[in-house]
């Protein structure tokens, strides 16, 4: 009898330093955050700023993964066909839910190779212009006078096909009967050193990407997304007050999970995540950025991505953006 205690005590405290180890294993491991497009756009800044407290929760180093290409369709992939051991995330924007509607084909399913771990703060769009651009376009008014004048002239910048500052301008130019020559980037930072370099007339973005500028003065916003003025930038009119109140997109972040993650590993993932959330200190961060500070869980990321990829593919069909192959 002595032995078969002794035994069973000797095997209970090797399953729990096996226990042990596996736990301080998962802790020590790397988790990469993979951002689907290039440096300095709204989930990459996004990423950066959740990177370290994050990773002070969850005791373990994260570090963010720039892979840019097909309007964020290659990151996308790389992370629905990666290990499920919840060591690799992909935080992303709206161009998730946009991208079933924008291609013919895309690599993953919007509904089936993800697990939503959760939906992080959203990110209204705005029009900007250089501040003393030349041409007098210098007002959203000014931008439609000179389209209808002559429809060759004018371009823009987006940061990629399938993001929602594309869709910004593609439903004004709807709206307004305008054209205004898309440029597609590879995110919002390329899009933002194309408007700064005269490569383009307009830049159409996610507010965090550009919002210092136009505080500092070396960009001027035309008109943004939100139904009311933006605190930090009382001075630029919204698309409502403008006379167009159907133009409310806002850039919406995804933090996401290969699809086969175990319910503990997510389940951990999102306490850690809510919990930064509910900071204070990364509250404010955000909002001085220019992000909403809204978050929630799987079921809210569910419920986002449920209602938004019906929503996109109408909007693209209505349109009549053509689908790319």
């Amino acid at each position: 009898m002595k032995r078969w205690v002794g035994a069973t005590a000797a095997a209970m405290v090797t399953l729990a330093a096996l226990g042990m180890q596996q736990s301080s294993a998962q802790s020590s491991r790397t988790i990469r955050i993979i951002v689907p497009f290039a440096p300095s756009g709204s989930a990459d800044l996004l990423a950066r700023v959740l990177q370290a407290p994050l990773g002070k929760e969850l005791n373990q180093t994260i570090i963010v993964v720039n892979r840019a290409g097909a309007g964020s369709n290659i990151g996308t992939a790389e992370v629905a066909r990666a290990a499920a051991d919840g060591n690799t995330l992909l935080l992303t924007t709206s161009a998730f839910v946009v991208n079933p509607a924008m291609y013919e084909t895309i690599p993953y399913d919007p509904f089936k190779d993800f697990a939503p771990v959760a939906a992080l703060p959203t990110a209204p769009n705005i029009f900007v212009v250089m501040a003393n651009a030349g041409g007098g376009i210098n007002a959203l008014s000014s931008v439609i006078a000179t389209a209808k004048a002559d429809p060759q002239k004018l371009n823009y910048a987006s940061p990629g096909h399938g993001t929602t500052p594309e869709l910004t301008m593609e439903l004004l130019k709807l709206k307004a009967a305008i054209e205004i020559t898309n440029i597609s980037y590879s995110g919002g930072g390329p899009a933002m050193q194309a408007l700064m370099t005269r490569t383009v007339d307009i830049l159409s973005i996610a507010l965090p990407v550009v919002q210092s500028q136009v505080q500092g003065g070396t960009m001027k916003g035309i008109a943004l997304t939100t139904t009311q003025r933006w605190p930090s930038l009382p001075n630029v009119p919204t698309f409502t007050e403008l006379g167009f109140p159907d133009i409310t997109l806002a850039t919406e972040h995804f933090l996401l999970a290969p699809a086969a993650t175990p319910p503990d590993v997510i389940a951990r993932l999102t306490k850690a995540v809510l919990t930064v959330a509910a900071q204070d200190a990364f509250k404010e961060r955000v909002r001085q950025i220019g992000y909403d500070p809204i978050s929630g869980g799987p079921e809210l990321a569910k419920q986002w991505i449920a209602r938004d990829v019906p929503f996109f593919k109408e909007l693209v069909k209505n349109a009549k953006i053509p689908q790319i192959k």
